[in-house]
């Protein structure tokens, strides 16, 4: 058995995952083509589809004009190492798009994205409840994650 998740564009499929896949080490286009047939999105050859990998996630995609628009019920999470990955991905996904609290932001085709570092988890996993709700409220105050931050709230 397997699980892809799928993701349905409006339009621009093929530049959106060319910035996906730049942006994630270790992903990959599969392979895109066209549906060869008349469909009710548009005439043969209208609809696009792709298959691509981020890091180690299998992803399919279709450009078939609007239908639903991204929300909030899908998001992608990406685990940083360190704030230089962070601040990374955070400056090309997030422009042209909305950022939002506590390391969200939807990039410029609508698609939501979670930009974590590893050490927020670390954090939130300390046995120490009161260490937890120190970083969780610090946490909620951010709009990109800070990991000094993080660490200071956790230190108190």
């Amino acid at each position: 058995m397997k699980i892809t998740q799928h993701l349905w564009f409006e339009k621009d499929m093929e530049a959106a995952l060319r910035c996906y896949i730049a942006l994630i080490p270790g992903s990959s286009l599969t392979w895109s083509s066209t549906l060869p047939a008349d469909t009710p999105s548009g005439p043969a050859g209208s609809v696009k589809l792709a298959a691509f990998t981020l890091g180690d996630q299998r992803y399919a995609a279709i450009e078939a004009g609007p239908l639903d628009a991204f929300n909030h019920s899908f998001s992608i999470m990406v685990e940083c190492a360190d704030q230089a990955e962070v601040d990374r991905l955070w400056a090309s996904l997030s422009e042209g798009g909305t950022i939002e609290q506590c390391g969200w932001l939807r990039d410029r085709w609508g698609l939501s994205w979670q930009i974590v570092p590893r050490r927020l988890g670390e954090l939130m996993s300390d046995p120490d409840s009161a260490k937890v709700k120190r970083v969780t409220e610090a946490m909620l105050q951010m709009v990109k994650l800070d990991i000094a931050g993080l660490e200071a709230a956790a230190r108190g």
